[in-house]
């Protein structure tokens, strides 16, 4: 807190060591000189919020230590929360006080709040996609929020800037594009997808667009269906086509589809392929998809955003090919590369076209910006104001090296099919399709049942799972069956949590 009282003064200007202080004297001042001796103490670079290198660091150390406190708990502590410990109050909370509060009470609060909070980072978190709290990104967050650099023009950080076109160049040359390709980094896969979508529309309608349609198989994310809306098309523009009995697009009925809109006067722009789904880890037959998308002059575009980092596997790469004929794909660094929450990312295979969606030209207050070598994301993107991202992925896979991540990700299809082989074998389980990544499905089959039996019998499988605290699971719908999840994504997911899972599903499938 600000100290009023006067200090010792043996010049115009003094510094006050026990708040790290520099006050300017009525002496120095304006007022001094007017003879106005009673003028107050003005505080030079003395506002609370901006910390002394000491203030810092202190926090900083503080904050530290509560981390590693709450890493060090991950392995005991319950997946699933006990609401009934929440210590919040059920009403909303009264807002932030007049003064400030000491960051030892605020944290106690934060780590009390946590323990209402899915632990989704411990190993044996197995639903739906886990996301990752690589560390190492988590410190390139605190460095880049510092730092606090503005990204959106080159010309403003060019060198940050260009650590974040290192990444993109990376990932451009790691799915196979060609060198006219670039990317964003995107806030997730939402909003990757609404831009990708934006530029298969800018490629293929200049006006009328809501007579386009666009091509999916009743397994892709529903972020589709989000982005379409967003952009204004109609409900009838997303086609709908059902997946064969491998949960893979069936090409038949697409090549009909197709055929069908084109006879009614619809005008077919974009085909979207899977490369990992959500509910199983499929991957479409993408060359036999992007020789259709080229034979109809069509906009290919491929949602890897669970599935796309296994390219860096020898494996994935032998189940992705296909991913260097896309127009467009999604990857979630936040998933396949550990990353929190928050790191999407968009590559297209023409640059020229990124920035003619979303480029509107620089305005009036931004003319003293000058062009440079480097790009201007603010004309790429939806974002103007944008975060630092690049430095989350730079950090990483810098610090750590790709072999780390490869390892880590051929691990994981080790363990899946460890795991799914366990099930398979399994009395009364069955699994649907076989696994191409570290995602598949199971069911509970009740001897003598009927469907509804079965489908209760699996929910009530989960929840027993998932009540052991160790292991969580979570169920999906596939052709109106229920069908049990596992996805082995987890950054600490390792062979002793398999294990713990395969014993839970067996102990109550029998």
């Amino acid at each position: 807190m600000h100290d009023s009282r006067s200090v010792s003064l043996d010049s115009p200007d003094s510094f006050d060591k026990r708040t790290d202080r520099m006050y300017v004297t009525p002496e120095s001042s304006a007022a001094s000189r007017n003879n106005e001796s009673a003028a107050p103490r003005i505080p030079l670079a003395g506002c609370p919020l901006v910390l002394s290198e000491k203030q810092f660091s202190d926090l900083g150390t503080e904050v530290v230590k509560f981390l590693s406190e709450h890493l060090s708990r991950l392995p005991d502590k319950p997946i699933q929360p006990d609401l009934k410990t929440s210590v919040l109050p059920a009403s909303p909370l009264a807002g932030p006080p007049e003064n400030g509060s000491s960051l030892s009470d605020l944290l106690s609060v934060v780590r009390s709040a946590t323990e209402t909070c899915y632990n989704q980072t411990r190993g044996g978190f197995m639903a739906y996609v886990p996301g990752g709290g690589l560390v190492a990104s988590a410190i390139a967050d605190l460095i880049a929020g510092v730092i606090n650099p503005y990204t959106a023009f080159g010309m403003v950080a060019p060198d940050l800037v260009a650590l974040e076109v290192e990444v993109l160049n990376w990932l451009t040359a790691l799915v196979g594009l060609p060198s006219t390709a670039f990317g964003i980094l995107t806030s997730g896969g939402s909003l990757s997808i609404l831009s990708a979508f934006l530029c298969a529309r800018t490629a293929h309608f200049s006006e009328e667009f809501h007579i386009g349609t666009i091509y999916a198989s009743d397994q892709t994310h529903f972020s589709t269906e989000k982005a379409l809306r967003m952009l204004g098309f109609p409900p009838d523009a997303l086609r709908i086509i059902p997946a064969d009995s491998e949960l893979r697009m069936d090409l038949g009925v697409l090549k009909e589809t197709i055929a069908s809109d084109r006879a009614a006067g619809r005008k077919p722009f974009c085909i979207v392929a899977n490369a990992g789904t959500t509910n199983t880890g499929a991957i479409d037959p993408l060359p036999a998809m992007a020789e259709i998308a080229h034979q109809e002059h069509l906009w290919f575009h491929i949602d890897a955003a669970y599935g796309g980092f296994f390219q860096l596997t020898e494996r994935g790469r032998e189940r992705l090919v296909g991913l260097e004929h896309a127009d467009s794909i999604v990857l979630d660094p936040h998933k396949g590369l550990f990353l929190p929450f928050g790191t999407g990312c968009l590559l297209v295979r023409d640059r020229d076209v990124l920035r003619k969606a979303h480029a509107v030209g620089k305005p009036h207050v931004l003319q003293d910006l000058e062009g440079t070598q480097y790009p201007d994301f603010a004309d790429l993107s939806p974002e103007l104001t944008r975060p630092f991202r690049g430095l989350r992925l730079w950090l990483a896979l810098h610090l750590h090296g790709v072999a780390a991540f490869r390892n880590a990700l051929d691990e994981r299809l080790d363990l899946a099919k460890v795991a799914y082989q366990a099930i398979l074998a399994t009395p009364n389980l069955e699994v649907i399709g076989s696994p191409d990544l570290s995602i598949f499905a199971f069911r509970y089959r009740a001897p003598g049942g009927r469907p509804e039996d079965h489908d209760q019998a699996t929910l009530k499988l989960v929840d027993q799972v998932n009540a052991t605290g160790r292991t969580y699971l979570s169920s999906t719908q596939i052709r109106k069956q229920v069908f049990a999840r596992i996805a082995v994504l987890g950054l600490r997911t390792d062979a002793e949590e398999v294990a713990t899972a395969i014993k839970a599903i067996r102990e109550f499938a029998y």
